[in-house]
């Protein structure tokens, strides 16, 4: 995928996932099972997810480079990482580092947690911007499963996790 249809399929995971949650009705949207994450507490661990990534994508590349180096590979496909996160998700233990937990959330709230979210994928978009294609793929960033990924990368990884959320919310409710 090309910078355009990144950005593209981010604004479309994020909007079919917010528009998804807005049809829930207030049980459905709380409703989790035992130990795990309702609807909203998702939307919440997707914003505390996007959110770095404005600031990253906007510090200086020379930075990038001197704190976390350079790749020393080809990016891998949206494929070949959708199915990377997969298979680490089968070995993982727990929950996320506590950075990325989310808080309890009420329907009241998905308002709120809608306009952050479109305005956290729109800042990623505009800071998007200003990376050439070739930078997409010479830069990483450390994610806390995958490990060290390109820029690119991680952009795939944050357009498959709405997806992967809004699944696990089916999943759930399929258990009402």
């Amino acid at each position: 995928m090309n910078k355009v249809e990144i950005k593209a399929r981010l604004e479309e995971s994020y909007d079919h996932f917010l528009k998804y949650l807005g049809k829930l009705s207030e049980d459905e949207f709380e409703y989790a099972p035992d130990g795990k994450w309702n609807a909203g507490q998702q939307a919440e661990h997707l914003i505390k997810s996007t959110r770095p990534l404005i600031q990253a994508l906007g510090f200086p590349k020379f930075m990038i480079s001197f704190k976390f180096g350079k790749s020393n590979r080809p990016s891998r496909t949206y494929d070949e990482l959708v199915a990377k996160y997969k298979q680490k998700l089968t070995t993982m233990e727990g929950d996320p580092p506590g950075s990325y937990v989310p808080k309890k959330v009420k329907y009241s709230e998905y308002s709120k947690l809608s306009k952050t979210q479109t305005e956290i994928i729109e800042k990623i978009e505009n800071k998007l911007s200003k990376w050439s294609e070739d930078d997409l793929d010479q830069y990483i960033f450390p994610h806390p499963l995958l490990g060290k990924v390109t820029v690119r990368e991680m952009l795939y990884f944050t357009i498959y996790h709405a997806e992967h959320h809004q699944n696990v919310v089916k999943i759930y409710l399929k258990g009402i």
